[in-house]
């Protein structure tokens, strides 16, 4: 596990309804239902404040708009080595 923290979730429980998607799809497994009811009487998603890996995976599966919002804080390592400069683009356009 790094030091620094790749990424961040933030879970509005009165948007969030509870069905658990976000948790099950979570890769680094940094999420989980809250051990307390929300005021709609169901245990809202909760981030546990560290591991997230910012992949969105759980933003992209919640079917309630507006309840998960992700941050990724650092790039992923592998994909800035992926995509080329514009400038190895043109240089091997040339070749």
């Amino acid at each position: 596990m790094s030091s620094q923290p790749r990424g961040n979730v933030i879970i509005d429980p009165e948007e969030c309804k509870g069905c658990g998607l976000c948790v099950e799809s979570c890769p680094p497994e940094c999420l989980e239902l809250a051990p307390q009811l929300s005021k709609y009487g169901v245990h809202p998603a909760q981030y546990s404040g560290e591991g997230c890996t910012g992949c969105g995976a759980c933003f992209y599966c919640c079917p309630e708009p507006g309840a998960i919002v992700v941050e990724r804080l650092t790039p992923p390592a592998k994909a800035a080595s992926a995509i080329p400069l514009p400038q190895e683009v043109a240089h091997e356009a040339t070749l």
